[in-house]
């Protein structure tokens, strides 16, 4: 095991179950909270990038902050995307147009999220 742990002195280290750390080596299960990611990440002195992929982090913070439906909404997305732009259907300008969509929603969605802090904080 890295940083010279056993499965059960990383266990311990982290407080949860031997059998969890089993089955997160296996790849039969993933941390479902950033926090557990960011914890094993600093126990083992890697990043977090080398424990679980951009997607699979996505995720986990899709369900942390909008319930498991949220992450299958998001996991619809990307892969619907990742299909999108992979099929070789769409021409680069066509690609280009699209990501330009994508990203004028980003910033307006996070510019209407400021407006409503504001509001809800403000009062």
């Amino acid at each position: 095991m890295a940083a010279g742990l056993t499965q059960k002195e990383l266990a311990q280290k982290m407080g949860i179950a031997e059998r969890t750390i089993q089955y997160y080596e296996l790849g039969q299960r993933k941390p479902r909270k950033i926090e557990t990611v960011e914890k094993l990440a600093e126990i083992l002195g890697v990043d977090m990038s080398n424990l679980l992929d951009a997607r699979s982090l996505l995720l986990i913070g899709a369900e942390e902050k909008g319930g498991a439906r949220s992450a299958r909404e998001v996991e619809e997305l990307v892969s619907e995307l990742s299909a999108l732009f992979a099929g070789g259907e769409l021409a680069d300008e066509e690609k280009d147009v699209i990501m330009a969509a994508l990203n004028r929603a980003y910033w307006d969605a996070k510019e209407d999220n400021k407006k409503y802090a504001r509001k809800k904080y403000n009062k």
